[in-house]
């Protein structure tokens, strides 16, 4: 789908609100100042999802949509294996990168992707006054291109867009990276872009 520039400015500021939410929480679980910013924000067709999907082994995080729009879609977090070995050491006070991921790891991705989805998600309440829910999440640990095939699979038919907020993590150590992507089904796409497009017109 292509968006205009207000359309474009609208998800940049959903994005930002929902990024500055994840980023307070994180803060508090890392116990370092973090910032969470979202640079990018791209929609496209989910049949064009491969284009924008990479090999690297990451975490994947899965959860359904619900609230006020029952079974809306899904929202990932994905995050390169790098990524989450760095965030688990900032938790845990380890220096150890170099390694598979374990047990640890895979309870931090949960953890971690719980509060950037549930920041998102409240987003959307704050700025739209509609409540949109996670479920309870599920993790695929595998080539990032390999988990969404599956996910793909579950939605098809159902979701004809998908929304990527590719984010940045700025703390005391490197920048760490990863995405969040929304699947909305058709109806709660329609949905939010009606919202913001009401909520950016006074801006434009």
């Amino acid at each position: 789908m292509e968006l205009d520039p207000i359309q474009i400015d609208a998800l940049a500021e959903f994005g930002n609100i929902g990024a500055a939410h994840a980023a307070t929480t994180l803060s508090q679980m890392l116990m370092s100042p973090i910032e969470m910013t979202v640079p990018e924000v791209q929609a496209i067709d989910i049949a064009d999802m491969h284009n924008y999907i990479g090999s690297e082994v990451s975490a994947v995080v899965v959860f359904q949509i619900q609230g006020e729009v029952a079974d809306g879609g899904y929202i990932v977090v994905s995050m390169p294996r790098e990524t989450v070995i760095q965030l688990t050491n900032q938790m845990l006070g380890t220096t150890d990168s170099d390694r598979e991921l374990n047990d640890m790891d895979r309870s931090a991705a949960i953890e971690i992707g719980n509060i950037m989805i549930s920041a998102f998600l409240d987003a959307t309440a704050e700025l739209l006054g509609i409540v949109m829910l996670p479920s309870p999440p599920a993790l695929a640990i595998d080539m990032e291109h390999a988990a969404f095939e599956s996910i793909v699979a579950q939605v098809a038919g159902d979701v004809n867009d998908v929304l990527i907020f590719n984010t940045e993590l700025t703390s005391e150590a490197p920048p760490v990276y990863g995405s969040i992507y929304m699947l909305p089904n058709p109806e709660l796409m329609q949905q939010l872009f009606l919202m913001l497009e009401r909520l950016m017109m006074p801006l434009s």
